[in-house]
């Protein structure tokens, strides 16, 4: 069989499987549901999104849930510190993001659940108002377990107007960034991923 027969039936076969995914999205209202947010104001950003990706539940909880290691490959994370740990349920982690003008600190509260969740929170109020991020992990297709779908979120406000200005500036491409480091992370620690992410839903505000 040619290559490029192999090249379309696969394709035929990731587009069937990827219509079950499409005939039921995610809504932008049942993300807000699921994580229990509290109402948008104008200052406040949110993005949320849904992904197929070439990487298991288990393999992508991992990635998420290595709050040490942030440091190490989330972009603008200078430093993470993990304490206060309950394996398997919780941790407390003090985080300090840097890009120019910003340097600051601040402390998120996570919640684990593995391998379906992994919820962050800020809780001491000094840099944001309202900080949560979320990654929910279900399976992907049936026929190819190095799979999953990713359901991603992200909704902050800043204290300062001019965080503000600049998260306006410059919050699709840091949210697309952070979003995009996790899936390397993943693809340094287990390798190529079984299939070509595809995004689902897709919405910010």
């Amino acid at each position: 069989m040619s290559m490029k027969v192999v090249a379309s039936a696969n394709h035929v076969f990731l587009s069937r499987n990827l219509a079950q995914y499409h005939r039921n999205p995610l809504l932008y209202s049942t993300y807000r549901g699921l994580f229990d947010f509290t109402p948008i104001t104008r200052t406040r950003r949110e993005f949320t999104q849904k992904k197929l990706v070439g990487y298991s539940m288990h393999q992508l909880y991992s990635v998420v849930a290595d709050v040490d290691k942030y440091n190490t490959f989330v972009p603008f994370c200078k430093k993470s510190f993990v304490y206060d740990r309950k394996p398997g349920r919780s941790l407390k982690a003090d985080l300090i993001i840097g890009f120019p003008p910003l340097n600051e600190s601040y402390t998120s509260t996570v919640t684990l659940k593995a391998p379906t969740l992994v919820r962050a929170e800020c809780v001491d109020g000094r840099l944001f108002n309202y900080l949560l991020t979320a990654w929910q992990f279900s399976p992907g297709l049936k026929d190819i377990p190095q799979s999953c779908v990713i359901d991603f979120m992200v909704s902050f406000e800043f204290k300062s107007l001019l965080h503000s200005q600049l998260s306006n500036l410059f919050f699709d491409q840091l949210v697309k960034q952070m979003e995009y480091a996790f899936i390397q992370e993943a693809e340094q620690r287990y390798g190529t991923p079984a299939i070509k992410s595809h995004v689902l839903v897709s919405n910010k505000s």
